[in-house]
């Protein structure tokens, strides 16, 4: 510390006029440990200054660098801590209190010291100090000592002292008295010494004098010597006759201490006593409730559920050391147990009973819902039950047996209660869904041949045998429909008035939808309410309360044991634990309801495979409504299973509709029209649009767009390039021109890529149509003009056309002469004729076909009339007939057909 302090002086303080007289190694109480110094320094001008510097060592610690400095005048207390013992903690008090940690105690109370010091000479305003050692402060600081203020250092302050008033008075006036003082210091010195060695004769001579007094002190203090060794013996015999009482004193002490300690022991019994008796006693009319109350009446219930609450309480004090040894507690402990077990079984037993009377009451009221899509409620049950929750919970906190052992048998009977209850109620929903197929079967079998028709029509247009939904009664109703009497399902959902094949397929799915809607609202609050009568009844959600330890009376002594409190990790593996079990006993009380509705779901899938989406927009709904209330509720569990299963079949009725789409096949005898999957996905979508408005899982119906959509359009080529009695390009034209339309009017957003592909591949097929089938009405002029353009193309000149022997004036007229006005009409009028043969009616595309090939006609003329200016100027030969010639030929044949 000597270096540190030699080094602190040489590079910290000296450059800056200071001394440093006291220094500590401390860090900041409570923090980790950054050591630093702290120093207390005076300047060495006047006046002085003394401060407290705060000083550490640089980052890198390579030297020291000041960080903080006090005023010592701003220092308000200083406090050590304890005056007592030993302890290097310490606190100064400026503008705020800072906290420090000194290396060791020693240090800690050599700064203290030096501050008190410091404090003493040179401040007015005194520093508190507190719990600081009496033997560390002095009373004052000597004048004339020459110490340190720090105590022991030598050269931590100079010698200099200041004078006092009547001191300078008299240097003055001594100065006064020698003109000289001030120029000739020498000679003033001198001067004072010669007078001051005339003052040292004249003292040594007064002494030599006072030799007579000397004597006399001398005789004077001998005799008060005498004085003194006559007190010393009359206060030996003193002290000789107190003795007796001293030792009658200390047997009187004696005997008050042990009254004390026999008083303190006393009140300490009469606590115990008192402690016991207030907290280990159970009163009469809780042991009655206990061994004969009545379980049946509210009041009943309640006096029961006091005593079991008090009684657990006497059970679970925190009994000091040594109480198990007392034989009263011990009875009282056989006494509480067997009031536990006598009422436990008493409470198993009601219990017992009241699960099988309130099941016997629950199931004579089944058969009223028998006839009618309901489940029967259990509120009645719950509510009853519900009367018995806190007991079970100081069954499941005292009897953990008895407890799983009521809970096994309501689960046992409940099961049994609700598989009885839910197979009828599945049974009726599948006999509802099952009518509804039969109903659609009776009304169309009041229409056999119109039926019939229908179908033949529908197979020698189309010609396919295979069908859209994979379901036999579903593409059945689908086949009969034809190709004039479609009509938009989205619109006549609810249009059960005029019952068409259509319609009664609408409402038959409209049925199934609200039967399947009902099934699983009414299975949706049964689940939850069970669930959440097992939570309060069971006492299962919430981590089981922990009885504090009961107030004990406030001693000094006391050596109560504190009740153990659970850890974070056991709350949670509680919490965890109970939520498995009503997961466990949801699972075993509807262990049938995911079996039923699967075999539901079969069901309605099997009548028409359409009715998954129903059922994925249902059940989807459902799952994200229970997922809200309890994501790990059985209902959600549950619900997310069987959406498995709806999703599965759902994506089954998509791939048998691909299927069918790949199996098709057409007749080679008569024209292919629109094809049958082109309309059925045209259904497919506007049953699918009406179904999934606003549905959580309208992805999955995007998706499965896409994949239709796909399929249509790969199949569609597909029957295009096989057909032989239709053009490709009118197979294509028409139906993705049908495609487009669908499309267009349901307006996907997800399938805005495939309906800008339709509409390219249909524009693309028309104009292909058109340029192929009308081809070259004048098909002589149409050679002519093309050895015309071959020898504009060699090189011959345009006007020097007409100078070649096979393309003169006079073959231009020949060739034009033999498409008079009437001939060309007979040509376009057995074109229309063609064109109407390849077009199907219903899709209506005649007539923009017939404008197409007019136009296309008309681009024609005006190229032949264009090469005829050019290469033949100056002729006067023109074609013979105009262009509105033509388009009167056009109007007229439409007009005429």
């Amino acid at each position: 510390m000597t270096a540190i302090k030699h080094a602190l002086q040489r590079d910290i303080f000296t450059p800056n006029d200071e001394r440093l007289l006291g220094i500590v190694n401390v860090c900041k109480a409570g923090k980790k440990k950054k050591n630093c110094f702290l120093c207390a320094t005076v300047t060495t001008e006047r006046p002085v200054q003394v401060k407290v510097v705060k000083v550490k060592k640089s980052d890198k610690g390579d030297f020291y660098k000041r960080q903080q400095t006090w005023e010592l005048r701003d220092l308000t207390q200083v406090d050590a801590k304890d005056a007592s013992k030993e302890n290097p903690e310490f606190d100064l008090h400026f503008e705020k209190v800072y906290r420090w940690l000194a290396s060791s105690t020693a240090e800690k109370n050599s700064f203290i010291s030096c501050i008190w010091k410091l404090n003493q000479r040179y401040l007015r305003k005194k520093v508190e100090f507190v719990n600081v050692s009496a033997q560390l402060l002095e009373e004052s600081v000597p004048s004339d000592e020459s110490q340190s203020v720090a105590g022991g250092d030598e050269d931590a302050l100079d010698d200099y002292q200041e004078l006092s008033t009547r001191e300078e008075t008299d240097i003055e006036s001594m100065m006064e008295m020698c003109e000289y003082a001030i120029s000739n210091a020498e000679a003033f010195a001198e001067q004072l010494s010669k007078e001051l060695q005339v003052l040292d004769g004249a003292n040594i001579q007064s002494i030599m004098a006072s030799e007579k007094q000397v004597n006399i002190l001398m005789q004077l203090l001998d005799e008060a010597l005498a004085e003194v060794d006559t007190i010393e013996g009359k206060l030996s015999s003193y002290e000789e006759m107190l003795q007796s009482v001293k030792e009658q004193m200390d047997q009187i002490s004696q005997s008050n201490r042990l009254i004390q300690i026999s008083n303190t022991n006393n009140g300490k019994l009469l606590d115990e006593i008192q402690f016991l008796v207030n907290y280990m006693d159970l009163s009469k009319g809780h042991i009655k409730a206990l061994q004969d109350g009545d379980l049946t009446s509210p009041k009943g219930i309640e006096a029961c559920i006091n005593a079991s609450e008090a009684l657990l309480q006497c059970m679970n004090v925190a009994l000091r050391p040594g109480h198990d040894k007392l034989m009263a507690v011990t009875q009282q402990q056989l006494l509480f147990a067997d009031l536990r077990d006598t009422f436990a079984r008493r409470l198993t037993n009601h219990l017992n009973n009241v699960f099988v009377h309130q099941g016997h009451d629950q199931s004579s009221t089944l058969s009223q819902h028998t006839a009618e899509l309901t489940l029967p409620k259990h509120n009645p049950l719950h509510r009853d039950l519900l009367r018995y929750a806190k007991l079970m919970e100081w069954l499941k906190n005292t009897h953990r047996e008895k407890y799983e052992g009521l809970s096994r048998t309501y689960v046992d009977y409940m099961s049994r209660l609700y598989e009885r209850e839910i197979k009828d109620f599945f049974e009726v929903a599948k006999i509802k869904m099952a009518g509804t197929t039969k109903e659609a079967k009776g009304k169309f079998a009041t229409l056999p041949r119109k039926e019939s028709a229908l179908k033949q029509e529908t197979e020698s247009l189309h010609g396919s045998s295979g069908k859209l939904t994979g379901s036999t009664s579903s593409l059945n109703k689908l086949t009969v429909q034809g190709s004039n009497s479609r009509r938009s399902q989205s619109s006549s959902l609810l249009d059960m008035g005029n019952m068409s094949a259509s319609d009664l397929d609408v409402a038959d799915r409209t049925k199934f939808d609200k039967i399947f809607e009902q099934v699983l609202s009414e299975l949706e609050p049964l689940c939850l309410a069970e669930q959440d009568f097992i939570s309060k009844f069971f006492k299962l959600q919430q981590h089981p309360t922990i009885t504090p330890p009961l107030a004990q009376p406030e001693t000094e002594d006391s050596d109560v044991l504190p009740s153990r409190v659970p850890t974070q990790a056991e709350h949670r593996h509680s919490l965890s634990s109970e939520k498995d079990m009503v997961r466990l006993m949801m699972n075993k009380i509807f262990q049938s309801i995911e079996t039923e509705l699967n075999s539901l779901i079969a069901l309605g899938d099997k009548i028409d495979s359409f009715n998954s989406l129903y059922m994925l927009v249902k059940m989807s709904h459902h799952v994200w409504t229970a997922e809200n209330v309890d994501p790990a509720s059985y209902l959600s569990t549950t619900l997310g299973n069987v959406l498995v299963t709806v999703k599965r079949n759902f994506d089954k009725c998509i791939s048998g509709q691909i299927r069918q789409m790949e199996e098709v096949k057409i007749s080679k005898k008569s024209k292919v029209g629109i094809l049958l999957f082109v309309t059925g996905f045209e259904e497919f979508a506007e049953l699918a649009e009406t179904i999934f408005r606003n549905a959580e899982r309208r992805g999955d119906l995007d998706k499965a767009y896409v994949k239709l959509i796909r399929a249509v359009f790969m199949n569609v080529e597909k029957v295009a390039s096989e057909s032989q009695k239709t053009p490709r390009d009118v197979v294509m034209m028409e139906n993705f021109h049908h495609i487009f339309s669908t499309l267009s009017r349901l307006k996907i957003s997800c399938l805005d890529a495939e309906r800008r592909e339709a509409k390219h591949k249909y524009t693309d097929h028309l104009q292909s149509y058109v340029i192929n089938s009308l081809g070259q009405p004048l098909e002589k002029l149409n050679h002519f003009f093309e050895g015309v353009e071959a020898r504009v193309a060699q090189g011959v000149r345009e006007e020097e056309v007409s100078y070649q022997l096979a393309f003169n004036k006079q073959e231009l007229r020949k060739v034009i002469k033999e498409y008079p006005g009437k001939e060309v009409k007979k040509g376009l009028d057995n074109l229309y004729k063609k064109v109407d043969k390849h077009l199907c009616e219903e899709e209506s595309l005649l007539q923009v076909v017939w404008h197409s090939m007019q136009d296309e006609f008309i681009r024609q003329y005006k190229h032949f009339e264009d090469l005829i200016g050019r290469c033949y100027p100056g002729s006067g030969i023109t074609m013979e007939f105009t262009i509105q010639d033509m388009l009167e030929y056009f109007s007229s044949i439409a007009q005429s057909h």
